[in-house]
């Protein structure tokens, strides 16, 4: 079976952790690649690597990299504990492997090109429940890739607790 490129849309908060966590449930499976895709909105062109990967994203970062700090400043990035524990988890556990690429810039826009860049067999994001009036004004960057997107996207609501 030819290995799949699972993306998991995250930008470290609670959604986007039950997100990752229900696509390692429910979509991963052993021999695939999960690629967590970061969109770093706000930035500083000095900052890391930036000038380097501004246009087409960082390279595949592994996920043994992604704990180190040397890394993670390079990248100006700041995954949390509980998503790299459950990175560690599918990793481990699954037989996955587990990589990160991390773009700047709009994530609307940075989303859509890493499904037609990796390409992507699917995405799975978190969604923030955004209010009808803050969608508005805002913008839907679930709705967005749902509506463009080349593969299934599934949105994944944070449970409450």
């Amino acid at each position: 079976m030819a290995k799949r490129h699972v993306g998991v849309a995250s930008d470290f908060s609670p959604c986007s952790r039950a997100a990752l966590r229900w696509a390692s449930r429910n979509v991963v499976r052993s021999g695939d690649r999960l690629v967590l895709v970061h969109v770093v909105a706000c930035y500083q062109k000095e900052q890391g690597v930036v000038h380097l990967w501004e246009r087409t994203g960082s390279p595949l970062i592994p996920f043994n990299e992604l704990s180190d700090p040397s890394v993670t400043k390079r990248y100006g990035i700041s995954p949390d504990k509980e998503t790299l524990d459950i990175l560690a988890h599918v990793a481990n556990l699954q037989g996955v492997e587990v990589v990160a690429k991390i773009y700047w810039g709009n994530p609307m826009k940075k989303l859509f090109e890493a499904i037609e860049s990796m390409p992507l067999h699917c995405l799975v994001m978190g969604s923030r429940g955004l209010s009808k009036v803050k969608r508005a004004f805002l913008g839907s960057v679930s709705r967005y890739c749902v509506n463009n997107a080349t593969c299934p996207v599934t949105v994944v609501k944070e449970q409450s607790k």
